[in-house]
């Protein structure tokens, strides 16, 4: 069997629906999952956290940080939203300007479905790349599909099948090793908006514990919320600034991001001074993990025992407390992978190669790396789309 097609798009996730509703002509999209949109099905708790109102270029990490400029501006998080609602698709917005599916994720696959039928856009699931080449003008594959084996040919190839995070969902750097096979170099990659772990547990006895935080490292830092786990520490904030967090470095954790403790503790002291500090500090704080830094943090005695001097110390340790992790859950939770398809070597405003014409690379494959929140999302229908437009306009 033999097939010719304009457009064939490996990976039916988000970015490669996306490219394919708006590709044209004759589109062939190819993956080896059961289904599309598996990361799109188990997202924001099966909700999906589509996009971020607040997206911009500053919401994402890259190599080069002006790349995504383009493709974000011309594809925003308003049409998106069009989008969705052309659909009838109920949405709420959460903290941070993120947004969800009132019902369930799955509307959002149903709905690129919709556009790639629309656009003609033909979709093999269960289907393995066997073989891949170029022959000077066109593109050669062979897929393995019901048992057989079948030759595509296209004029362009768009590598859409992520990147290495959350394996067990069948995820492989597949399209990073198509791009170094056609000249193209990578960047480091690493499992992103991942838990931290500490390899001697020492968080076992408080997991479950949650409270607001500001996490920061290199420079960089996220308020939001810290959950204490078996192994670490997890929780949005935790999941931000794994992105910026590299081995062998400290994690700074704010426990009084709003600088309200050193006031309400001597406000404490003058109303109700007999009573125990650690008693009045799990007021403020979870008894659990007041509890665990006692002893660290000397914590002994009645509220009015204690000096300014010594609150301040007290609190100063509070805000400051200096974790040194040991690893990451890795790519089996990560939600991301950080790096990728080096963006030097593709056009910022059509995402194709600058090294063969005709190859496009989309998604979480490249060196584009959103925050938590619906970013890496938004970068999947922008980059999803300039590509589509790009061949497009090609006819």
């Amino acid at each position: 069997m033999a097939q010719a097609v304009d457009t064939l798009i490996l990976g039916a996730g988000a970015a490669g629906m996306m490219c394919a509703a708006h590709a044209g002509g004759r589109v062939l999209v190819a993956d080896h999952a059961r289904a599309p949109g598996e990361k799109i099905r188990i997202s924001g708790g099966g909700r999906c956290n589509f996009t971020n109102l607040h997206t911009a270029p500053e919401n994402f990490l890259s190599a080069n940080p002006h790349f995504c400029k383009s493709a974000l501006a011309r594809y925003t998080q308003w049409d998106f939203l069009d989008l969705v609602g052309r659909h009838g698709i109920a949405w709420h917005e959460k903290t941070l300007g993120q947004l969800f599916c009132d019902g369930r994720a799955t509307q959002i696959t149903g709905m690129l479905l919709d556009e790639m039928r629309a656009a003609g856009a033909d979709l093999w699931l269960s289907t393995r790349l066997a073989d891949l080449s170029h022959d000077g003008s066109r593109f050669r594959a062979v897929l393995e599909r019901e048992g057989a084996q079948v030759a595509v040919t296209a004029r362009h190839l768009v590598l859409a099948t992520g990147g290495k995070s959350i394996p067990k969902m069948g995820a492989t750097g597949l399209s990073c090793e198509i791009a170094q096979r056609f000249g193209h170099a990578l960047t480091e990659t690493r499992p992103a908006l991942v838990p931290l772990t500490f390899s001697d547990a020492p968080f076992a006895p408080l997991s479950g514990t949650a409270l607001p935080v500001r996490a920061a490292c290199n420079g960089t830092a996220f308020e939001e919320a810290a959950l204490f786990t078996h192994r670490g520490l997890s929780g949005p904030a935790i999941l931000q600034i794994s992105s910026y967090w590299r081995e062998g470095e400290e994690v700074a954790l704010d426990l009084d991001p709003g600088g309200t403790l050193f006031d309400a503790l001597r406000r404490e002291r003058q109303a109700r001074g007999r009573r125990n500090l650690t008693t009045v500090l799990a007021q403020h704080l979870p008894g659990k993990l007041v509890a665990h830094l006692a002893p660290a943090l000397g914590l002994a005695g009645n509220l009015a025992d204690q000096s300014d001097a010594r609150l301040g110390q007290i609190v100063g340790a509070l805000r400051d407390w200096r974790l040194r992790p040991a690893g990451s859950e890795g790519y089996r939770t990560a939600e991301v992978m950080l790096g990728g398809i080096d963006t030097a070597g593709l056009s910022s405003a059509t995402m194709e190669s600058r090294h063969l014409p005709g190859l496009y690379a989309i998604g979480e494959a490249v060196d584009v790396t959103g925050w938590l929140g619906g970013y890496n999302f938004q970068w999947a229908w922008a980059s999803g789309f300039a590509a589509g437009q790009a061949i497009a306009a090609r006819g």
